[in-house]
């Protein structure tokens, strides 16, 4: 079955909607056309004005005018196809607008101009939407929008029983691109997907808004390397490595993860972010974190045997009460690591290096630092009572304000001079 809109000759109002089946006659066509409109069907004209005199050049949603027998009389006010999904610049007009060229030279701007205050109903994709001719054509006034209900363009966009426009588009997406010809200002709701967005701006050639949904899908576009890996990621990653290979997590983020308590033994931090990760209790021992990002992270009671932290920054994390002491004789290598205000109270330390290391404010109470080479670092400020620093290596050091109270043995002046 198709379905034609049908209207008297020379009136754009009062349509009917007629069923055309394939077993219709051209003439049973005009005889439902007399009933439909109350008169004497002879002729059938499109909106184009051209004679139709056979059945198999009637279409789905095609407009016609029908005539009792005078010629065709064009209607005065547009009505005709349903807008259907195309491109934007596979639509066009029936009639250039007078007052605005279609091929614009460079530098000028074409307008429409339009009767502000008539107020239009659309039907987008059974949801009516009202609004006024002004706010469809002078926020975008190039757009398929602005050229549809410009008062010179002829566009002929099919009506329903209500008189309301018909768009065949989805009204979910419609809705932000109205609202935004409405106030200019983009805002779409949590569960909008900005890309359907994009693609109904496309199809009305809202260049203005394309622009700015481009920016904001590309913002919300997060790598997938980016995204911080949570503890069950990574438990289902370490049961899957076989334990005679290397688990490199290089340059991966790790940013708030809760690893506390797992056996992490030999592991590739290399590079990766840590910032605020939980670390508590793991066993980390021969662990790689050079140039690692630990700021703000927690490894409380953590057994970092024989680990390296190369220059890694670990600024105001704490470390208390962890083992960095390997019996075997592998040293834990800190060399030029940044650790202000770090909290290593209680911890165990014999033989680290932590040389030219960064300690400012950092709390060392209580720590066993025998051996340890601390050779350039700075001290500055450091609370360092209680610690044992016997044959620690502290030349070229700067101890300034260092608190070196309750010292378990006296620190030699060899130990600080160079």
């Amino acid at each position: 079955m198709k379905r034609i809109t049908i209207f008297k000759n020379g009136t754009p109002a009062e349509g009917r909607l007629l069923l055309v089946s394939p077993t219709h006659t051209f003439e049973e066509i005009l005889e439902e056309c007399s009933l439909k409109l109350e008169l004497n069907a002879k002729a059938l004209y499109t909106a184009q004005g051209a004679l139709v005199d056979n059945v198999v050049f009637i279409r789905d949603d095609d407009v016609f005018y029908v005539s009792d027998g005078k010629p065709f009389m064009g209607p005065s006010k547009p009505q005709a196809a349903v807008i259907r999904p195309r491109s934007f610049s596979s639509i066009s007009p029936r009639n250039d607008c007078k007052r605005h060229s279609r091929t614009p030279t460079e530098g000028t701007t074409t307008k429409c101009t339009c009767s502000s205050s008539e107020w239009v109903t659309l039907n987008v994709g059974g949801h009516m939407f009202t609004t006024t001719r002004s706010t469809l054509t002078q926020q975008e006034p190039e757009s398929m929008l602005a050229r549809m209900f410009c008062d010179e363009d002829q566009w002929y966009s099919s009506v329903d029983g209500s008189g309301a426009y018909l768009i065949d588009r989805s009204p979910r997406y419609f809705e932000p691109i109205l609202n935004y010809l409405r106030h200019g200002q983009l805002v779409l709701d949590k569960d909008i997907n900005p890309e359907g967005v994009l693609e109904e701006a496309k199809f009305f050639g809202l260049t203005s808004l394309m622009e700015i949904l481009d920016e904001v899908i590309e913002k919300n576009q997060v790598p997938d390397d980016s995204t911080p890996i949570n503890r069950r990621e990574f438990v289902l990653r370490l049961l899957s490595t076989p334990t005679n290979k290397e688990l490199r997590c290089q340059g991966m983020n790790f940013t708030n993860a809760n690893l506390s308590k797992l056996d992490l033994r030999f592991i590739n931090f290399k590079y990766a972010v840590l910032k605020n990760a939980n670390l508590s209790g793991a066993n980390l021992s021969y662990c790689n974190f050079e140039r690692a990002d630990l700021c703000h992270a927690v490894l409380d009671s953590a057994n970092l045997l024989g680990v390296k932290m190369l220059c890694a920054n670990m600024e105001r994390t704490s470390l208390r009460g962890c083992n960095f002491e390997d019996p075997a004789g592998s040293r834990a290598n800190m060399e030029g690591a940044l650790m202000k205000s770090v909290n290593l109270e209680g911890s165990h330390m014999a033989g680290v290096n932590l040389r030219v290391a960064t300690l400012k404010n950092a709390n060392l109470q209580n720590c066993d630092l025998r051996g340890a080479v601390l050779a350039g670092a700075d001290l500055e400020n450091c609370d360092m009572s209680g610690c044992d620093l016997q044959e620690a290596n502290l030349r070229g050091a700067n101890l300034k304000g260092a608190a070196l109270k309750l010292m378990l043995n006296p620190l030699h002046m060899a130990q600080t001079v160079r």
